[in-house]
């Protein structure tokens, strides 16, 4: 189950018409809430305006649900609940929000979030997600049917401890959702098991715990912090540096090769400085759109997974110990810069990582172990075809030298990729890998595992929005007309360009 906590509230996109929606002035709550301030922005230093205050109902009740939404962050919340999403349209007039809440409040569901947005529809409706939590699933049915007569439009999303076949599970609809679970670490970061190098380093845990901090305060917009990486750090780098590199020109694809002299070149990869994560960021972001976000750990699959879909890497800042320059139990500043980073700055495997990415949005649980498998055989350790001979594109090869020199001989078996294969083959995390899947290329890989995510148990489409950082969920005629009219002016755009280059 997802544990995420109470979050903000929000209720900012379009004051006006949202104000039109609940029925109040903002000002009056504002009186009323005695600093609690929502809706228009106040300058700190002026005093509010004594106006005598007109009494209304609609007011006073807005009141007490802006102030529960307010304080829920501070709400103890049960061990054995569930959280909840249901997303809502709603009609354009007077009241409509008005009502829905006060719908929620008589069936006893205390809000950790609301938030909104205009609506795709063709009448200009208001879109809404509601959160919550909720220690008996059945009463879930009650609160929908309950929410129902009063909404043109309800969908409900989840994350549960029990399976369900009703239930969503969760996933994040805008950029900053990443934050959400951005923390929420599997193991490693700050602690280390045993039989880690650095375990009984004292000075190396003390270094470990500084830098993952960073990455525990950080949030979508900000800039990356700097790490001062100390010489033992640097040296360390170097070590792998050049071995790597090395073996890069006979072992590696083709557009790892080509973009690796554009990292040296913008980004500081030498063997003597360790690049910083914000200059990596802009340098991604400018080629395909791709961005880091520092993580303490390891996430789950389904967290990880998701993060993809929005083209964003999550990438440790901490480096393996020094003692074993060439092992590391986890994935370092090592593995994600020289591994991985390269290959986020082509445009076809950045999209073919999206698109396993949106797969995973919504999937059930059977379905991220399959995708987070086909990963693994893929961004990882996968192979691909460069003329009669095999070339590594996986990270985890291209930041291993053992596995590096290992992966082109004759030794391990070499199968063409094949999602629906692929997805349930085993393999091992603590040795060379006995099989690998090689693709014909990033193209053909993608649209592979396009087809294959249509086998998938999920009951919708969703799409990325570049232009919003949102996910949209195509589950009305709605917005798969406007998707329509988006690919029909992309395509009037092709069909000139064709033309041009005819004349």
């Amino acid at each position: 189950m997802l544990n995420r906590s109470a979050s903000r509230v929000l209720l900012n996109q379009d004051k006006s018409k949202l104000r039109r929606l609940l029925s109040f002035n903002t000002s009056t709550i504002e009186r009323q809430s005695a600093g609690i301030i929502v809706g228009e922005k106040r300058n700190s230093k002026e005093p509010i305006q004594k106006k005598p205050v007109k009494k209304s109902r609609h007011s006073f009740k807005l009141f007490q649900i802006t102030l529960a939404l307010a304080t829920c962050r501070s709400m103890p919340q049960p061990d054995n609940s569930s959280f909840y999403s249901i997303l809502f349209t709603i009609t354009d007039k007077i009241g409509a929000l008005d009502n829905v809440l006060g719908i929620i409040k008589r069936v006893g569901v205390s809000l950790s979030r609301i938030e909104s947005r205009p609506s795709k529809t063709s009448e200009f409706d208001y879109d809404f997600e509601i959160e919550f939590r909720l220690c008996d699933p059945k009463d879930i049915d009650k609160i929908m049917n309950a929410i129902k007569p009063a909404v043109k439009y309800i969908k409900l999303i989840g994350s549960m401890s029990e399976k369900s076949e009703n239930i969503i599970p969760w996933f994040p609809r805008r950029l900053s959702d990443l934050d959400s679970f951005a923390n929420k670490t599997l193991q490693y970061g700050a602690e280390l098991s045993a039989d880690h190098p650095g375990f009984k380093d004292p000075e190396y845990r003390k270094r470990r715990d500084e830098i993952t901090m960073i990455a525990k305060t950080y949030k979508i917009g900000q800039p990356i912090p700097r790490i001062d990486y100390t010489q033992d750090e640097i040296r360390t780098w170097g070590t792998v540096f050049e071995k790597l590199t090395s073996l890069y020109p006979t072992h590696a694809c083709r557009e790892h090769q080509y973009v690796f002299p554009l990292l040296i070149q913008n980004c500081g990869y030498t063997k003597d400085n360790i690049p910083q994560l914000e200059d990596i960021s802009k340098f991604l972001k400018e080629c395909t759109g791709f961005t880091l976000r520092p993580v303490t750990g390891l996430l789950s699959s389904r967290d990880f997974l998701n993060g993809l879909a929005f083209r964003v890497f999550h990438s440790t800042q901490y480096i393996r110990h020094h003692s074993q320059p060439f092992y590391t139990p986890e994935p370092d500043v090592c593995h994600e810069l020289l591994g991985h980073v390269p290959l986020f700055a082509d445009p076809n495997f950045a999209s073919f990582s999206q698109e396993i990415g949106l797969c995973s949005l919504g999937a059930s649980d059977e379905d991220i172990e399959k995708l987070a498998t086909i990963y693994w055989f893929t961004v990882e350790f996968g192979l691909c075809k460069e003329g009669d001979s095999y070339r590594a594109y996986g990270a985890g090869i291209l930041s291993s030298f053992g596995e590096l020199e290992y992966c082109l001989t004759s030794k391990p078996e070499k199968r063409i990729f094949d999602p629906a294969k692929t997805c349930v083959q085993k393999y091992p995390i603590t040795e060379y890998q006995p099989v690998y899947f090689v693709a014909e290329s990033f193209k053909d890989a993608q649209e592979k595992v396009r087809n294959f995510s249509h086998t998938l148990e999920r009951g919708f489409t969703v799409r990325y929005n570049p232009y919003t950082q949102t996910i949209d969920v195509l589950d009305t005629k709605e917005k798969i007309l406007q998707h329509a009219n988006t690919i029909q002016t992309d395509l009037s755009l092709l069909l000139d360009s064709i033309k041009n280059l005819k004349c």
